[in-house]
């Protein structure tokens, strides 16, 4: 199976004023005035390693003791944001234990360990640059997908909470073979949702690694859940099979069980369902997703050249000629928002 290839690193795009009054309305802001700036003042750190031995390429960071002070002060009140609408009751036994820096990926995000010293449980955020592409991705995701998504912005930064789950690649090679034959055949179903989501919300480069497989323990059995857990290529490549992660070498192993598992008419018929719930949601929720696409079709969050090459593919794919006339990213997620209910308007 061909690989599909991203060339180039998507350039981060500012929050546009309009975008942070959406934020605002809808209580994703914060005014407590913390920079991610202010996390790249370590002083020193540390490659860390998993448990096998191996460069995770995560870096722990260290920083001066006077400063370091102020900084978990910060990080504890944004953890009370995220987790208790800002109760400061628990500050006291807050206590953050590390901070990662991560040098690849285009937000380059730090990992911030909160513990509560009261019964040592800890949790997990991340603050990173802000990327209007990624926000719109984070916004889309909590209102079109079946999962819910917390994060928050100050200014140029965005902080965002940790999505629980095994990676998807750690899963493949350590869990997977371990599955039953019923199991497998669920986790096929729920790769073909997920592969579904994706292509509808423009949520590119999901390579194994870059979403978790969730097992929820039921009754007797064990259902398993996908989910993303990076959102930085939303709605930016004009190749339309970024956003199929079918295509990816890295899940070749997922979509060799689906076919094996999975009739094609079992997989036209998940694809169906993923298309109800989607219309379901936009219909429950349809104010504040026009107004999110309605900011999101004003602003370039793409290069003109891909617009072109995804709106001739996607046109080419539905013969829907309503997608012709989009200039922008926001113009194609409408059209196909809208491709989908129709569509369902007529199936059912």
């Amino acid at each position: 199976m061909k690989d599909v290839k991203i060339a180039f690193r998507k350039p981060i795009y500012p929050v546009s004023e309009a975008l942070e009054q959406y934020l605002e309305k809808h209580n994703r802001t914060t005014k407590i005035q913390f920079l991610y700036e202010d996390l790249l003042r370590f002083s020193d750190s540390v490659n860390i390693l998993d448990k096998e031995g191996k460069d995770t390429l995560w870096l722990g960071v260290l920083y001066p003791e006077h400063e370091f002070r102020e900084i978990e002060a910060n990080l504890n009140k944004i953890y009370t944001l995220l987790h208790s609408d800002g109760d400061e009751a628990t500050l006291p036994y807050l206590k953050v234990d590390t901070i990662d820096f991560c040098t690849f990926g285009n937000s380059k995000p730090f990992r911030i360990r909160v513990r509560n010293i009261l019964n040592d449980n800890y949790t997990n955020f991340y603050i990173k640059q802000a990327d209007a592409s990624r926000i719109y991705g984070l916004e889309i995701e909590d209102l079109l997908s079946p999962n819910r998504i917390n994060f928050l912005i100050y200014k140029n930064t965005l902080i965002e909470e940790h999505i629980l789950g095994i990676p998807g690649d750690v899963f493949i090679q350590k869990h997977l073979h371990n599955c039953t034959e019923s199991e497998k055949a669920q986790i096929s179903k729920e790769f073909v949702k997920f592969n579904e989501r994706c292509l509808i919300g423009l949520l590119g480069d999901m390579r194994s690694y870059n979403y978790v497989i969730i097992p929820i323990h039921d009754f007797d059995q064990v259902i398993y859940r996908i989910r993303p857990i990076d959102f930085d290529q939303q709605s930016y490549e004009g190749n339309l099979k970024v956003y199929l992660p079918q295509y990816f070498k890295e899940n070749n192993v997922m979509v060799n069980m689906v076919l094996e598992k999975l009739k094609p008419n079992s997989i036209e018929q998940y694809r169906k369902e993923v298309r109800s719930q989607i219309v379901k949601r936009v219909t429950s929720s349809k104010n504040r997703f026009d107004e999110l696409i309605s900011i999101m079709k004003k602003e370039n969050i793409a290069p003109e050249a891909h617009v072109t090459e995804l709106k001739t593919a996607l046109r080419k794919l539905t013969y829907d000629v309503n997608f012709k006339y989009c200039k922008t990213m926001g113009d194609i997620i409408e059209t196909g928002i809208n491709f989908v209910l129709r569509n369902y308007k007529k199936a059912y």
